[in-house]
């Protein structure tokens, strides 16, 4: 099955409810293996960035995702650098509107790595 699948619908919309789905799929150890260094996890992301525009998602649906991941792994993941600390903290700290607006910075940073 595509990630395509995973996350939208029938109907070529994103299904937020499905994103925490994805998330829980993904293996402990694949998930140490993307998050255990920075560059790789901006790699991985830069990926699923291309991947979902790839689809037809914009860029305030990307922001979204990045946005519902984040508060995931601020929640669930034990940060492993000091990157992801930095940005465990910011979310922790920043308003509704701010997480919004860094969603949307990483979505930034990911689609220039690469």
């Amino acid at each position: 099955m595509s990630e395509h699948n995973h996350v939208v619908n029938k109907n070529g919309e994103l299904d937020m409810n499905k994103v925490d789905d994805t998330l829980d799929r993904i293996s402990d150890s694949r998930k140490d293996g993307i998050l255990s260094d920075f560059e790789v996890f901006q790699s991985y992301l830069s990926k699923r960035i291309h991947l979902a525009e790839s689809i037809g998602l914009n860029e305030e649906q990307l922001a979204r995702t990045a946005e519902k991941i984040a508060g995931y792994l601020s929640e669930n993941e034990t940060p492993r650098n000091r990157e992801e600390k930095l940005l465990q903290e910011l979310w922790k700290v920043g308003t509704e509107e701010e997480r919004h607006k860094l969603s949307h910075m990483l979505v930034k940073l990911a689609q220039t790595s690469e």
